[in-house]
Formats: C-alpha cells, structure tokens, sequence
C-alpha cells in the first residue's frame, strides 16, 4: 500500500475513492471499504482512500475532541489489511479548512486526486463551514466526469455502527459490545519503551507500550494477548491508567505483565489485544497493598486463560471480522 503525505497538484491517474477519518476501522468503515474494493476493481481504478491528520475535531477544539481508536500508524496498518493500494494522508490546517465545497470537488477531488468514482457515506459533510454534502457532490459529478455513490449506515444487533459508540463502549468497559462493533478485539499498539522498572522490583515486570496519545478509550486492569513476541499472541494481564498509587497527575501508561517469559522486549513494536476486563485502576496506601493486588489480578486472569471461556470470547471477538474477509 502507497502512502502519500498531503494532495498533489495534479493527479498521475484516476482512482477509486473514500473519504473519511476512519478512526478505528469498524464494521462500517470495512463495508465502505470493501464496496470501495469491489467497485475499484470493476472500473480498473486503484483503491484510494483520503483521511486526514489530526482529526478535524482535533484542530477546531483540542480539549473537546473524541478520543482516538487508533493511531495513524494503526488506521494505515487496517487499511493495508483491507488490500488499500494507496493512502492520501492529508494535513487538516486552518488552510485546508478554509477550502470551500466547490473548490473541494475541483481542486482536491478531480485535479489532485483524480477521482473517477467516489464513495461517501450518509452523513458525509465536506469544505468549509461543512457546507458540501452528497447532493453538492451528485450536482457536480456529471459535469466533471466522475461517478459519485452513497453508503448508507451500518448496523450491529439493530445498533448504528459508529465510532462513537465504540468509545462509549471502551469508556464502559464493555469489551464485547465494543468488538461486535469492530469486528475483532479491540487494541493498541507501539514499541515497547524503558519505564521506572518498579513492575519488576514488585515481582510482576511488564513491558511498557508507547500510546501515541494520552487520552486512552479505555483504563483499568484487564486480560490480554500481546502479538509480534513470538509466532502467536502471548497471554497476560495489563494495567492501563495514569497509576495514581505511585505517580500524582501522571500521564496514561499501558503496561502488560506476560505469564511466564522471559526475554528482552525493548524495541519491539507490539499489538495488545484487549480480552476481559477486570476493575477499574486504584489509588492503594502502599506498595505493600498495591502487590497484593497485582498478585490477585494475575491470578484472575491466569483462571480466565484455563478456561473455555477464555477461548470462546477471542472466537466470539475475532469472528465478525473474519466473517467478512
């Protein structure tokens, strides 16, 4: 998969396009995607698709903006999952922000893009003060020689599919709700980074994940895989939180205790695959407490990998996902 930064001047051939953030790649966003797929093949046009960074939200109101499900890197990780063949990154400024519907369609689409056929979904809103829509594009697409089609909602068990209400579900700590909506187990991933060492010096060494942001969908104690140590995903258990016992107003960290390894991990790039969880993250009197619980929360997490249930619940996480491939 092409990735390519920013919007060309002049486009070097026709394509087949989507357009949207994308953040977390669910269910909706895969069936746009594999319509996108579908019908790039069948006009011979590369699968394109545009998404923006930051998120617009991100721009227009920092502190009020939805958390991320993904990283950049992760979104364009699912992507190529997808078989995208390229991938236009474009920087959302004030700028671009500025950029009228009309001028959207003509400069970005057809002249930078070369969009032939074009995807979007019900809700899509484009150019300045979100003024473009899908009838703006229906409008113009006879006169500029493109083909534009709509994508109507995707639902799960009668719910819209939305990355919102995954986020509600990550908040709530309903990690099935929040898979049957993506179609696989919800997870981040980063390179695993040096922190303090107290994990190790308390018995339960964990490798620290690198986030990309700090505002994490999701915090407490749960059980997880840990994928790109060995050939399959290695279970253990993982706190995610700004742990209030030993730091005051610290920044969220991902750390994961693996059962039985042993090894150096510093470096790698790893997927941590988000099963069960737990409790929520607490603030205990000392070191002495917080051990305790941490021997506790092994323990419950080790019982969750013997038993069926541990197995049923990957199936039941993963099984949309591969339903539709």
């Amino acid at each position: 998969m092409r990735i390519l930064r920013g919007i060309p001047a002049a486009a070097d051939s026709a394509v087949a396009l989507t357009v949207g953030n994308f953040d977390g790649v669910h269910l909706g966003h895969q069936a746009m995607l594999a319509e996108l797929m579908r019908s790039a093949r069948q006009h011979g046009l590369p699968a394109c698709v545009m998404t923006f960074e930051p998120h617009p939200r991100e721009f227009f109101a920092p502190d009020q903006a939805p958390t991320r499900l993904t990283s950049l890197r992760e979104k364009l990780e699912l992507l190529a999952a997808r078989g995208i063949d390229r991938v236009y990154v474009c920087r959302f400024n004030y700028e671009f922000a500025q950029i009228s519907a009309q001028d959207f369609i003509e400069r970005v689409l057809v002249r930078g893009l070369g969009v032939r056929w074009l995807l979007v979904g019900d809700d899509f809103r484009f150019g300045a003060r979100r003024a473009g829509d899908f009838v703006t594009l229906k409008q113009a697409a006879p006169r500029l020689g493109f083909e534009v089609a709509g994508m109507e909602s995707v639902t799960s068990d009668g719910e819209r599919v939305s990355s919102t209400a995954v986020r509600t579900s990550l908040a709530a700590g309903d990690l099935s709700r929040a898979a049957r909506l993506l179609g696989r187990a919800y997870s981040i991933s980063g390179r695993v980074v040096r922190g303090d060492g107290l994990g190790r010096k308390l018995g339960f060494p964990t490798a620290n994940v690198q986030m990309k942001h700090n505002r994490p969908p999701l915090t407490g104690i749960f059980a997880v895989e840990v994928a790109g140590i060995g050939e399959q995903a290695m279970p253990g258990v993982a706190s995610l939180g700004v742990r209030p016992t030993v730091k005051r107003q610290g920044q969220p960290v991902l750390e994961a205790h693996l059962f039985d390894f042993e090894g150096e991990l510093y470096g790698r790039h790893v997927r941590v695959d988000f099963l069960r969880k737990f409790r929520d993250e607490e603030k205990y009197a000392d070191l002495a407490t917080l051990t305790r619980q941490i021997a506790l929360d092994v323990e419950n997490a080790k019982a969750f990998f013997s038993c069926q249930d541990a197995k049923n619940a990957k199936e039941k996480l993963n099984g949309t996902a591969d339903k539709r491939r």
